[in-house]
């Protein structure tokens, strides 16, 4: 091959696993722009939440394992995503009820530290209960791989492309065209008048964590796959970045953040390619300074006033 081919390989290998990562920061990043833009609050333990998917993955493999010996790969998939979805789900549904909707009213810093508790309050319940110690994750799909072009792809990357871009396609559907979606976006749009047309605001707000915690949970459980292994604080550096790519994309706003994670993921994908692994995560966080002071709307965000 010659220089130019390699460079365009290099290049090209890069874009592939940045993508890979950016649709898992995109999964997660839904749920902070969901709930920011109903009830303007950044739920910094949204990170958490997807740690746990990870670990009830995790423990799904474990108990299938245990009860069928050597199950099909398929029935463990399902058994990994029903578990972790369910679990994250009701995870969410149980945080907004008992440390967020008492707060309803307050101002927002009270509710910002609170979601710092949380995402303590999870860390340490998670380490408790599975060990601080690293968790190896067993192969559940075959390691396969197709080169083309000096650019290798591996099933695992193609899964996460799939399912990423399912989940995508199928929130953007339900927050258009089913009956609880629009109800979400009217509460995003005034939430007195939405309620004034008979919306319950506490039934939208509920139905937000829950989604949001179950699109973070399908991404901890891509992640666990994909990196085999898990860990009680990977919910903290991933939640940051995602909470990055939301503000990136424009915080509120559902297509800005599927744009700014994937964005995210490919920059970083890049200047692990060309600079160092070791900066990668300097260049995510010093793009979330330049998108701060350049744009703080993000890409497809609006300067819009304040609710009161």
């Amino acid at each position: 091959m010659s220089d130019a081919q390699v460079a365009a390989a290099l290049l090209a290998q890069q874009l592939i696993n940045g993508l890979t990562i950016g649709l898992v920061y995109a999964l997660i990043a839904l749920g902070y722009t969901m709930v920011y833009g109903v009830i303007q609050l950044i739920n910094f333990a949204h990170g958490e939440v997807f740690m746990l998917g990870a670990y009830l993955a995790l423990t799904a493999v474990w108990l299938l394992t245990a009860w069928l010996g050597a199950p099909p790969a398929i029935l463990l998939l399902c058994g990994m995503f029903a578990l972790s979805v369910v679990g994250c789900a009701l995870t969410g549904r149980l945080i907004e009820r008992v440390a967020y909707r008492p707060l309803r009213g307050s101002p927002k810093l009270t509710a910002l530290i609170t979601s710092i508790g949380v995402s303590f309050f999870l860390q340490n319940a998670v380490m408790l209960l599975y060990g601080s110690r690293e968790q190896s994750v067993p192969e559940v799909l075959p390691m396969v791989s197709w080169e083309v072009g000096g650019v290798s792809v591996s099933g695992m990357q193609l899964l996460i492309l799939a399912v990423s871009a399912a989940m995508m396609v199928g929130l953007d559907r339900f927050v258009r065209r089913t009956r609880t979606g629009k109800a979400m976006r009217a509460c995003a749009e005034n939430t007195e008048a939405a309620s004034l047309m008979g919306i319950s605001p506490d039934a939208v707000i509920r139905n937000t964590f829950m989604l949001g915690s179950g699109l973070a949970a399908v991404g901890g459980m891509l992640f666990a796959m994909n990196y085999g292994s898990v860990s009680f604080h990977d919910g903290y550096l991933a939640g940051l970045k995602a909470f990055t790519a939301a503000v990136f994309g424009g915080i509120g706003s559902i297509p800005g953040a599927m744009i700014g994670g994937i964005l995210l993921g490919v920059f970083e994908g890049l200047a692990a390619g060309y600079l160092s692994s070791e900066w990668k995560d300097v260049f995510a966080f010093g793009l979330l300074v330049c998108v701060l002071i350049f744009r703080p709307s993000g890409i497809l965000g609006e300067n819009l006033p304040e609710k009161v």
